[in-house]
């Protein structure tokens, strides 16, 4: 069993030569953020998130010899993966998810939200992705990948084959739609879908 504390590039390394540890390492750092965004951005249920899933993790392990790069370049990999292998599954089933006009669907929210602050307080729920995935798709992708998986701008734009200013466009335009979902501080939350 290898160390809690060893470095990446060791357990990587390792997950190379075929360490099983080494590779349930790597896989337990990053799995539960790729279901978090694969579960919201595939609720359309045209795909299944787990399918999706275990696409990439079929490919993390074909490709894990030709990965350069460090801890964060590795999760920014195995997501860019997730996101290939999302596009193919959504060409397989022949449809793609039809685009939903959140200006209709959304109520106004008079009251001021710090949207950062109440993102984090929700973000362990299930309902707090439920919410992002109201978004536009672009924005939803953004928001997880920048809030939740915590991928940098750079690394954000490589996953979703954009420039940085357009993750960046797509982040601030998608907090702007979350402050109109997302109830007042003093709200509660019963019965708003939160």
């Amino acid at each position: 069993m290898h160390d809690d504390h060893e470095p990446f590039d060791r357990v990587l390394a390792a997950a190379r030569r075929g360490d099983e540890a080494a590779f349930t390492r790597l896989f337990r750092s990053v799995q539960p953020l790729l279901l978090r965004y694969l579960r919201t951005v595939a609720r359309d249920g045209l795909v299944s998130a787990d399918d999706v899933a275990a696409e990439t993790w079929v490919s993390v392990v074909r490709g894990l010899d030709r990965f350069r790069g460090d801890e964060d370049g590795f999760r920014g990999w195995v997501f860019t993966i997730a996101r290939a292998r999302l596009v193919d599954a959504r060409r397989s089933t022949g449809r793609l998810p039809l685009p939903v006009d959140t200006v209709a669907e959304l109520a106004d929210r008079p009251a001021e939200v710090d949207v950062p602050t109440a993102v984090d307080e929700l973000m362990t729920t299930e309902a707090a992705l439920e919410v992002i995935a109201r978004l536009a798709p672009d924005q939803a992708e953004a928001v997880v990948l920048r809030h939740v998986v915590g991928l940098d701008v750079a690394q954000t734009a490589r996953v979703l084959g954009k420039k940085p200013g357009a993750v960046r466009v797509a982040t601030m335009r998608g907090l702007a739609r979350l402050r109109q979902l997302l109830p007042a501080p003093d709200e509660p939350r019963v019965g708003r879908g939160v």
